[in-house]
């Protein structure tokens, strides 16, 4: 009988029957009667909501239970490449147990597959390690972690055969390093006959399989043994270029040294397997022994020969690149060596202390070290020749505006104005040039890591003072035009007082309105010496012991003025260009 069947309320009222003629024998009152009643009626509930609770645990674990099936079910079909939704359908009307009953042998089928496509998987997994480890080594199988690692998150058809795919590459690629080797070894053979070297014991250094039978010897494909047959490959190469660069060296200098010395021709002949190799390319050369080291020091003990029989040619070599040393150093204004005088380096070579090839190779480098070290302050010394141009012209214009006469009607006077203006124009460029000369000559020693020297003297030191003393002119001028300003706002102030004062008189003048007023108690500022001057008279400064800073100190003291200048006395000329 079940739950539903049963007799509840027949049986409830026949034992609440017994329980009222219990309390009427007893004589309960109402309210006890009604408190045991609530009483009874919570306990009937507490029963009812237990069996409750427990009915719905059973239908929360099938429905878990089943719904675990469904997603193991989705994801080993997913994994697999196929659909899940047919397998899940035909759910609607059907209890929870039926459901997860007919859900289990799905699942049971699916695992099954799925051990099937792993074991695959890990078939192919396996081929591909051993070729990678033969390839590669076990650590760079890590770098194809796609096609080691086990695929469980993808066990489709068509990743499976990704894994074939690769492992036919792999396969074509083992083939394709195979013959790689063998191309290899035979070209050491080929290099090492040239070379005069042991082939056998060249391979055997690299990988012992490599000097026997190619076979089965997985070692000799991986990536370390092929690079190491092409670095030895490589080497052999720059060994025979390096061989044949120095036999075609040998080979000029013996023909030069014959030539120099009139060798015979029974001489020349003992040495003709190493002046036939002049002209000649590196893959020309495939005969035995051809570039051995034997030839190589057969040539240079030839050479160092006939170079002992060459100190009076070499002579002639040294004073010749002496001389252009010399020059090329006095044209840039650089001062030479004085650990490699002349006298020394003659006196080296008839002392035969001094190897004269060593001697001949260290003058080729001065020169060169020379010549760029010219190039590269090219640009400063043109800078230098124009700015020691300007102050040529700063000084002839000083003397120019000096001349009281340099208005008249003279011969050659319009040449003189004409340049004048030219100069004025050239010494308003006289900052920026040396602002110039300054930057590019900071530069060029932030470059070079070392002083710029114009004739043994730092020339910024120079520039730095020049610069200076300019500056400290160019602020003397401004004082005088503000003292100027002043005397003529003090001199229009008492004519508008007392009138205007009669003017001195004025020398006449050969153009109309150009006139020089001068004050006899007031002394002219002298002008800077020409820097060019200064230049010229460096090698006497120098003799005397006098440093740039002291020179150009007692060339801004002599140049200081002794006396405000009286420029209301100046004419307009005078004015600009003063």
């Amino acid at each position: 009988m079940s739950v539903i069947d049963f007799p509840v309320d027949t049986t409830c009222s026949s034992l609440l029957r017994q329980l009222q003629h219990i309390w009427d024998e007893v004589g309960e009152n109402d309210m006890d009667r009604d408190k045991m009643l609530l009483e009874l009626e919570q306990e009937c509930l507490q029963v009812y909501k237990r069996k409750v609770d427990e009915a719905a645990n059973s239908r929360n674990f099938l429905h878990q239970a089943l719904l675990d099936t469904e997603t193991e079910i989705s994801s080993i079909a997913t994994a697999l490449g196929e659909s899940s939704s047919l397998l899940l359908n035909n759910k609607q009307g059907r209890t929870l147990r039926d459901q997860l009953m007919t859900l289990q042998p799905i699942l049971e089928d699916l695992r099954n597959r799925k051990q099937s496509r792993l074991q695959q998987f890990a078939q192919v997994r396996e081929q591909i390690q051993a070729i990678l480890m033969e390839m590669s080594g076990s650590a760079e199988i890590s770098n194809v972690a796609n096609f080691t690692a086990s695929p469980e998150d993808n066990l489709s058809q068509t990743r499976l055969e990704e894994y074939h795919l690769h492992l036919r590459a792999l396969q074509k690629e083992k083939e394709d390093r195979l013959c790689r080797v063998s191309e290899l070894i035979t070209l050491t053979h080929e290099l090492c006959a040239v070379l005069a070297m042991d082939s056998v014991r060249t391979l055997s250094g690299i990988n012992p399989r490599l000097s026997t039978h190619l076979g089965e010897n997985y070692g000799i494909i991986s990536d370390s043994t092929l690079d190491q047959l092409k670095l030895s490959i490589e080497s052999l190469q720059n060994e025979k270029a390096d061989r044949l660069n120095k036999l075609q060296q040998l080979g000029g200098h013996l023909i030069e040294l014959w030539s120099l010395l009139d060798s015979e021709d029974e001489e020349r002949e003992r040495y003709n397997h190493i002046v036939n190799l002049i002209g000649v390319s590196e893959s020309d050369i495939t005969e035995r022994d051809a570039l051995s080291l034997e030839y190589v020091q057969q040539g240079e003990t030839e050479v160092m020969r006939l170079e002992k029989l060459k100190v009076a040619r070499v002579k002639e070599l040294v004073v010749r690149k002496y001389s252009e040393l010399k020059k090329i150093l006095s044209d840039a204004h650089m001062e030479p060596d004085p650990d490699e005088s002349y006298g020394k380096i003659m006196s080296m070579i008839d002392s035969g202390s001094f190897d004269a090839s060593e001697l001949l190779e260290s003058l080729d480098q001065e020169i060169a070290a020379a010549k760029e070290e010219a190039a590269s302050r090219k640009e400063i010394m043109e800078k230098m020749d124009k700015w020691i141009a300007a102050c040529d012209e700063e000084a002839w214009l000083e003397e120019y505006n000096r001349d009281e006469n340099r208005y008249n009607a003279s011969r050659g006077a319009h040449i003189n104005l004409k340049r004048a203006e030219k100069a004025r124009t050239m010494i308003q460029k006289l900052p920026s040039m040396i602002e110039s000369l300054i930057q590019k000559t900071t530069t060029w020693e932030e470059e070079n890591k070392k002083n710029f020297l114009y004739d043994g003297v730092r020339l910024l030191d120079l520039l730095e003072e020049q610069n200076t003393i300019r500056k400290e002119k160019e602020q003397e001028k401004r004082k005088s035009r503000d003292q100027r300003k002043l005397q003529e706002h003090i001199v229009t102030e008492q004519e508008a007082l007392f009138g205007p004062r009669p003017s001195p008189h004025r020398p006449g003048s050969v153009k109309k309105g150009l006139s020089v007023r001068a004050n006899p108690n007031v002394t002219t500022p002298n002008r800077h010496p020409s820097l060019g001057v200064a230049f010229q008279q460096h090698e006497t400064v120098k003799k005397n012991g006098i440093t740039p800073s002291r020179m150009n100190k007692d060339v801004k003291d002599k140049t200081r003025p002794t006396a405000p200048v009286n420029y209301v006395a100046m004419s307009k000329e005078d004015a600009v260009a003063f």
